[in-house]
């Protein structure tokens, strides 16, 4: 990785922190430190990407070919810092960089072989014009910088904001956001096998909602990634 002088001197001039632990990064390192990239508590599941505990959460809920997630997602945990980063400080770069970094990684597995297309989980037109971006998209950007597969941000849209899900049980957030998302262009997924990417999936209501739209779609296929896991 060619360092720029100008890269050089503003690191000097501020000095970039690790998110994670504060410590000043080097020229070659990204919003992380490799400390803190080493320790991401990794889930593993791309190495087992059929029968995993991200997996078994889907079966006999709805059809998946494969899921996976980079680590492990605990809340308030340093790791954690990453993604709340992204979702609430404004720090679009940390999608890019951690969806690169779980691309290069899962890819040394032969995750991403069979993929045509990536859809990212949409948000709802008010909590996307509140934070001006959406994170999923974000993440599924970098993803496809390293697979080279294409993004298609617009196949599904959200109807509404209902709230949160972080305080609510597996079958309140189910009801959450039951009937919650709709198919725009079921041409552009008939025969696909499509990778939807959140942020984080915990009891993976939101997943069995973007599944209950596409279901329907003639000869489709359909896979998980995200960014990070929550035990249950």
């Amino acid at each position: 990785m060619r360092i720029s002088w100008l890269t050089k001197v503003l690191d000097l001039v501020a000095p970039r922190r690790c998110v994670i632990c504060g410590s000043r990064l080097s020229p070659t390192e990204e919003q992380l430190c490799l400390p803190c990239v080493v320790h991401l508590p990794r889930t593993g599941f791309s190495r087992q990407p059929l029968d995993n505990r991200m997996a078994r959460q889907f079966w006999g809920l709805m059809p998946i070919e494969k899921a996976a997630a980079l680590f492990y997602f605990v809340s308030h945990s340093d790791p954690s810092r990453a993604i709340y980063s992204l979702k609430y400080r404004g720090n679009v770069l940390m999608g890019n960089v951690l969806g690169r970094l779980m691309a290069r990684e899962m890819s040394a597995d032969g995750f991403f072989e069979g993929i045509d297309l990536i859809v990212p989980v949409p948000l709802a037109p008010k909590r996307l014009r509140q934070r001006g971006y959406n994170q999923s998209e974000v993440v599924a950007r970098g993803v496809s910088e390293v697979t080279g597969l294409p993004v298609a941000p617009r196949l599904l849209s959200r109807k509404a904001f209902l709230g949160s899900q972080t305080r609510l049980h597996r079958w309140q957030r189910m009801d959450n956001v039951k009937d919650l998302f709709e198919l725009k262009d079921a041409r552009a997924a008939a025969g696909k096998h499509i990778l939807l990417i959140d942020d984080v999936v915990t009891t993976g209501a939101t997943i069995q909602a973007c599944g209950e739209a596409l279901k329907a779609v003639d000869g489709i296929k359909i896979s998980v990634l995200a960014l990070g896991f929550t035990k249950s």
